[in-house]
């Protein structure tokens, strides 16, 4: 947005920058939200109907990217791996093992929930109540996963050099959520399906 006529200007940004805040891991949620609301009623293609197209144009651009930028940096997995993207890095690269302190429980949880594909009658009722505990289980470690992310991030945001170790945590840590959220869906479905 030009800061002196407040038309939108059309421009490639990173997500960070779209939203007028510095490139920082740690974000105030409610901060981040005021911003992409300020910016959106600032931006928004109403205020430029009877603008020339080029500006109509830049404004819908303008509020795709403010759009696309809020979505990625307010959820923490996702400014994970949209920062793991500005360091040129893929989550996926020389990171595509089940994480070790995670095998167990994955191994285990799984087991069970083929246990309950063909259990019948009270059987099914008392693997139900197994994989109610392992869902437990799973969400709090994604719960201790994310307050990982978010040391993590003070990590980052505390350091003049980005250094590889910061990398292999953070790809570590997404990681481990990723298969931890697919382990409880998994857990979700099964509960879902009627006995």
């Amino acid at each position: 947005m030009c800061s002196e006529c407040g038309t939108p200007i059309a421009a490639e940004l990173d997500y960070f920058a779209a939203l007028g805040i510095p490139r920082r891991l740690t974000l105030d949620p409610r901060q981040l939200e005021n911003l992409y609301h300020d910016l959106g009623r600032r931006l928004h293609p109403d205020r430029f109907a009877g603008s020339a197209a080029a500006i109509r144009n830049a404004s819908l651009s303008a509020t795709a990217l403010l759009t696309r930028a809020f979505r990625t940096l307010r959820d923490p997995v996702s400014r994970g791996l949209y920062w793991l993207e500005l360091q040129g890095e893929k989550l996926a690269s020389d990171n595509q093992k089940v994480p070790p302190e995670l095998a167990e429980m994955i191994f285990d949880v799984q087991e069970t929930l083929a246990e309950l594909r063909s259990a019948h009658g009270g059987d099914a009722a008392a693997v139900r109540d197994q994989i109610a505990a392992s869902k437990a289980q799973v969400q709090a470690s994604i719960g201790e996963s994310l307050a990982d992310l978010e040391r993590n991030f003070a990590r980052w945001d505390a350091s003049v050099n980005h250094d590889a170790d910061l990398i292999v945590q953070l790809k570590a840590i997404l990681s481990r959520i990723a298969y931890l959220r697919t382990l409880s869906r998994d857990i979700e479905r099964a509960l879902e399906q009627p006995d």
